[in-house]
């Protein structure tokens, strides 16, 4: 009698995992000839409704002093904001993936990639771009002193460069040449202007 019952019992197991096979196969012969339809249609209108929670969204930017009330959406990133909606094209998109730095902006004086960060994360915060550091026809102390210096090239990294250079000499106002050259790391030029670039910050130093 025992010997009877596992021969059932293994018999029935045999079953199961053979029930389960042709199961997916099954499964996988409907899909391919469309008879689950219905299934994958309700499962494309899911999707579909998906952007409904990317509405957009009414905010308010601070942007070099001036407040702009702007409807974005919430994956927006300030880069786009700043270059298509403002038109402060100053602001450069390089990368698109935080590596170049050329789209450096400062919030609330710190550095930051723009295009990294999302417009609605700089709600309630000071942002400034290259266009807001000059005192109308006035240049910059940091921007006066890359063109004392040409402390450039082809110019496309200089925003963000001379903004990575608001910033520290807003924390440090004699840095060294270690440090300067620490804190721009993060800003990338392509021309290999960097003596002319360490120099200009040394001269930023001397005039502020």
């Amino acid at each position: 009698m025992k010997e009877k019952d596992n021969d059932s019992s293994k018999k029935s197991s045999l079953m199961t995992r053979r029930t389960f096979l042709k199961g997916g196969a099954l499964t996988t012969a409907a899909l391919s000839t469309g008879v689950l339809g219905a299934e994958v249609g309700e499962a494309h209108l899911a999707l579909e409704d998906y952007p409904s929670a990317l509405k957009r969204a009414t905010v308010t930017l601070k942007v070099n002093g001036l407040r702009h009330r702007l409807e974005v959406e919430p994956r927006t990133t300030l880069l786009e904001v700043l270059r298509e909606e403002l038109q402060l094209t100053g602001t450069k998109k390089g990368c698109d993936r935080g590596q170049c730095g050329s789209c450096t902006v400062l919030l609330n004086g710190r550095p930051v990639y723009s295009c990294l960060s999302l417009a609605i994360e700089a709600v309630g915060k000071e942002i400034l771009t290259i266009e807001g550091i000059s005192d109308g026809e006035t240049l910059h102390p940091v921007q006066r002193a890359f063109v004392q210096e040409m402390g450039l090239q082809c110019g496309f990294c200089s925003p963000g460069q001379i903004l990575a250079t608001v910033a520290l000499l807003g924390k440090n106002p004699s840095p060294s040449e270690a440090q300067i050259r620490q804190a721009l790391a993060g800003n990338l030029c392509r021309c290999g202007a960097y003596p002319m670039i360490f120099k200009s910050v040394q001269t930023a130093a001397r005039l502020r």
